[in-house]
This record gives C-alpha cells, structure tokens and sequence, in this order.
C-alpha cells in the first residue's frame, strides 16, 4: 500500500480531455490528483468533470471565465478542504486547494496550488511577487502545524540544471535571480523539500515546453511543477515519474509514489 500522488498543469480541463486526460487518469491508478489551470467554472465540471478515475474533486475556481482555477481529485474523503489563501487578490484567481486527512496522532494536508506567471509583462510580474510573498509564510505556518505535500505550477525553475537554455533565459520570468532566491529560501530556510529533485538528479527534466517554434520535439524544456513537501512526508517518497508518452497539455504530468496510506 502505497499513495500515489500526480500534479497536472491541464491548460484547460476541457481541452486536456479531448486529448485523452480522462482515460489516461483511470490508468494512472493515483491516490491523489492536483490539477492546474482547470480553466473551467462549476457549470463547466458539473456533470462532466466532479469525478475523474473514481476520485472525487475539489476545486477553487477563478472568477474570470476561462482562467486559472486549481482543483484536488482524491480517492479517500478528506476530513476538510480549505480553498483559497485569504488574500482576495489571488483568491479571485482560483490558485489554491488544500485537502486535510486527520486523524488522531496524524495531521496531513495535500495542496493543488497555481503561481502566477509574470510571463506576460512587469504587472503580472509585480502580482507574482505579491503572491510568492503571501505564500511563504502560509506555508510556513502550515509546516508548524502540520505535514503536507504541496504539488503544482510554481512557474520557478529553481537552477540552471532545470532548464534547457539558462544563460538565454536569466532576464525571464520563471528564472529571475529574485524567483530563484525565494525557491532556494523555501527549501533551505523554510526546510521545504523538493521531492522530485530529492529522488532524481539528472538533467533534462522538463516539465513544461512552450508551444513556439520546435520546442518539444528538441525538448527545450522547463521544469515548473512540483512536489514540495515537509521532511518527515518527502522522506517516504520512492519513485518520481514524468510522464512524456502522451501530451495533454504544455505541461506533462509528475507523478511521485509515496510509502505511506491514508
């Protein structure tokens, strides 16, 4: 018995579907699902999307149509499900979804969560910070208090190891000293983990490719999507998998298997 956690950026829920999001979940056979970028209002899911691979969903969805919006496909009932930070800004965004699992002795929280890019210009990289600044100490808090497993887009390619093309790319988003420096903070002071890098050190481990020119096909690539955990959970991850045989999205799917059940 094992727990078996994925994170998915979907670009859209209903777009990763027609591609074959769906069936490729009912093979996956997780515990746990954190997906990104749903895309989608209550309407859109109703019906269609409230259950994926026998899991039921949590989400938070953004205000503006066709936008953000994060949600938590789980197999076990949570004993809460918290959305949102409390800071309305990014709650209107639709950017986190935290599932708790008590029970006595045990406090264990999974969290889907979407940062912002600032891809597209100086104002969403300004809103980035904002974000990047109301998150570390929510998670610090939540550390004190409890284990957890954070999983998503952080859109932070932490070190040059994670990119394909970091010397053409250190005045972008997504690489910027400060962005760096807040991830190396996270991991070193806040005592994060990044699971994924705990299990796997070779290079050329994209997640993320953009879809201009060969990018792809010539696998010039980012890794943007984590698993980010507090000690005593990361140390009970085994294996680490980006699954590339099917393209659902810009993003490829991470799945990291854990020794421990709900």
């Amino acid at each position: 018995m094992g727990f078996r956690l994925v994170t998915l950026n979907l670009n859209g829920i209903r777009s990763a579907a027609n591609k074959g999001f769906v069936e490729w979940a009912d093979q996956t056979a997780a515990d746990c699902m954190g997906v990104q970028e749903v895309k989608a209002q209550a309407a859109d899911v109703a019906g269609r999307f409230e259950q994926v691979a026998g899991m039921n969903g949590h989400f938070h969805y953004a205000q503006k149509k066709g936008y953000s919006g994060v949600g938590l496909y789980t197999r076990h009932t949570p004993s809460d499900v918290i959305t949102g930070l409390g800071e309305r800004e990014f709650d209107d965004e639709g950017r986190y979804v935290e599932v708790r699992f008590d029970k006595p002795g045990r406090k264990l929280s999974i969290i889907s969560c979407y940062f912002p890019s600032g891809s597209s210009g100086e104002e969403r990289q300004a809103a980035k910070y904002r974000f990047l600044d109301i998150i570390y100490p929510h998670l610090l808090a939540l550390k004190a208090q409890r284990e957890f497993i954070l999983v998503g887009d952080v859109n932070i390619a932490h070190k040059e190891i994670d990119l394909k093309n970091w010397k053409g790319n250190l005045k972008n988003s997504g690489f910027l000293p400060e962005e760096r420096a807040w991830m190396t903070r996270l991991l070193e002071e806040a005592g994060l983990v990044d699971v994924f890098r705990r299990l796997n050190d070779k290079a050329e481990q994209y997640t993320w490719w953009s879809n201009r020119g060969q990018a792809w096909a010539k696998n010039v690539g980012w890794r943007l999507d984590y698993h980010l955990a507090t000690p005593a959970i990361a140390a009970l991850a085994r294996r680490e998998h980006i699954y590339l045989e099917k393209r659902f999205s810009d993003h490829a799917p991470l799945v990291v298997d854990y020794d421990f059940a709900i």
